[in-house]
């Protein structure tokens, strides 16, 4: 199979990207919360150190739901009906992402406590 031109993949990456922002309500709160941190880095002037961590977390969470995301469409198309072995997977899946998140508020609150709270 003959491998696509760079810039093909990256349209097809952006495209995957643009259509989480479409069509997952998580991905849009989540996207939403990132933007919120984006505009905090600036606002308390965080240190180089700080904004990765904020910037690792922030996009852990949103890569983990595009994951989850694939996933539940994978396991829609091989089970369309009910299945508790399907279920169990997404249910597996939507808590992988829900540790992610929680890992970013602590990271969040523990970066931001110092630019807080002086």
């Amino acid at each position: 199979m003959k491998k696509p031109l760079i810039h093909k993949s990256f349209l097809h990456a952006f495209r995957g990207v643009f259509l989480m922002v479409k069509t997952e309500r998580n991905f849009q709160i989540e996207l939403v919360a990132f933007f919120i941190n984006l505009f905090l880095i600036f606002y308390f002037k965080l240190s180089a150190v700080d904004t990765v961590l904020i910037l690792i977390a922030s996009l852990a969470v949103l890569s983990a739901e595009i994951f989850n995301t694939a996933i539940e469409r994978i396991c829609d198309i091989i089970q369309p009906d009910f299945d508790r072995r399907i279920g169990f997977i997404k249910d597996i899946s939507a808590g992988a992402v829900l540790l992610m998140a929680i890992g970013s508020v602590a990271v969040g609150i523990i970066v931001y406590w110092k630019y807080v709270f002086q």
